[in-house]
């Protein structure tokens, strides 16, 4: 985690103003975006101090995460963590992690995550998965041969990769600035403490 502390405290939701409370109907009607005790997690309620803000970039990763995506949610969640390792974001890293054993990654892909693209045990397509978000996280950019390593994708999925990146790149960015904690019992794996 890159602060120790909140630097802008998620809303209270037993005082929430009517623009907030409109922003969070989604997760206060539903289970949706309830984990881990059922309470609405901090990144949301963080986000709702600007509410107008929060629903259009809800109505954004709702996209990403979705079947609408041209990546499998294994291949997906591949690219949201090497994105979080690499901006460096705990709570991102901690969060996707779960929902990356739930798609099918295994615990030894996780943890070779870390490592890249040229950790053994990769295929193909995996290592240009990994190497186009090391690419898209360093310099914006996928060179020509790793874009042509990309090609069982297809097109749609190349496009979904990198806006996936993209948007986990704004995730992290926010995650990190305004200090947003992991949720209370969470871990956060050792090599992204401080």
């Amino acid at each position: 985690m890159r602060l120790g502390q909140p630097r802008i405290e998620p809303v209270d939701l037993d005082r929430l103003d009517a623009d907030q409370r409109a922003a969070l109907e989604p997760f206060l009607a539903s289970d949706g975006g309830k984990v881990g005790g059922g309470k609405i997690l901090n990144i949301f309620r963080t986000l709702a101090h600007a509410p107008k803000a929060l629903t259009a970039f809800l109505s954004w990763g709702n996209y990403i995460l979705s079947k609408r995506n041209a990546l499998s949610p294994r291949d997906r969640e591949l690219v949201i963590l090497r994105t979080g390792y690499n901006c460096r974001s705990g709570y991102e890293w901690t969060q996707h992690k779960r929902i990356g054993l739930d798609c099918g990654l295994t615990d030894d892909e996780v943890a070779r995550i870390k490592a890249g693209p040229d950790a053994g045990g990769w295929n193909e397509l995996d290592q240009a998965m990994l190497r186009a978000t090391d690419e898209l996280t360093t310099d914006h950019f996928i060179t020509d041969a790793t874009w042509a390593a990309l090609a069982p994708l297809g097109d749609k999925g190349r496009m979904d990769l990198v806006m996936t990146v993209g948007q986990y790149t704004q995730v992290s960015m926010i995650l990190n600035s305004f200090g947003v904690q992991v949720e209370d019992g969470w871990d956060v794996d050792s090599d992204l403490k401080a």
